[in-house]
């Protein structure tokens, strides 16, 4: 049995839902802030994931970072290195979604440009009458830079969990990756 430690760092722009989506995932679907104030820096959270298949897990710590450009350069001296990347965009704001570009960048730049494994969310798809980046396109976007792509409802409880699971197996395979690569001088 092996206990992983990683660091999550959830990006985006204001409003997303990543306090929400976080706040879901954290408390198993028990907490949805009706009452909300945007987050001005970093709120930490932890949870452990367990891998199908293994009885290995991963114990996330959750930076939830504020999303407004003035709050942005005070969170990224909080984030360190981040082991993976949690990118949110609202599907009814296109510039929501063009932004993830520039989150991106700035998650690369704490690891020295290594590659981080991630995951882009679209959330809101509760809202999926006011759509304004199809799936498609957000699919294709999250392909060219690396990640795999969902689409969560934090309020309508929709697939929250789902972004955190796949990111947990991404490190849990690269920690394979590592061993074998280190079993094989052996």
């Amino acid at each position: 049995m092996v206990k992983l430690r990683a660091r999550c760092v959830v990006v985006g722009d204001a409003a997303v839902g990543k306090s929400t989506l976080c706040q879901m995932f954290c408390s198993d679907g028990a907490v949805y802030q009706k009452n909300y104030t945007m987050n001005v820096g970093v709120e930490l959270l932890e949870k452990s994931i367990s891998i199908p298949n293994t009885s290995d897990s991963v114990e996330f710590y959750i930076y939830d970072s504020a999303g407004r450009e003035l709050f942005a350069d005070a969170c990224e001296n909080m984030w360190g290195q981040p082991s993976v990347m949690c990118v949110l965009f609202d599907i009814t704001s296109e510039t929501s979604f063009t932004s993830c570009s520039r989150w991106i960048q700035r998650l690369q730049t704490h690891r020295n440009r290594l590659q981080v494994p991630g995951v882009l969310v679209g959330n809101k798809c509760d809202l999926s009458s006011r759509r304004e980046v199809e799936s498609a396109s957000a699919q294709a976007f999250a392909l060219s830079h690396g990640l795999e792509y969902h689409e969560t409802s934090a309020k309508e409880m929709g697939q929250y969990e789902a972004p955190f699971i796949s990111l947990a197996k991404a490190f849990h395979s690269l920690y394979q990756d590592h061993i074998n690569t280190i079993q094989s001088f052996i």
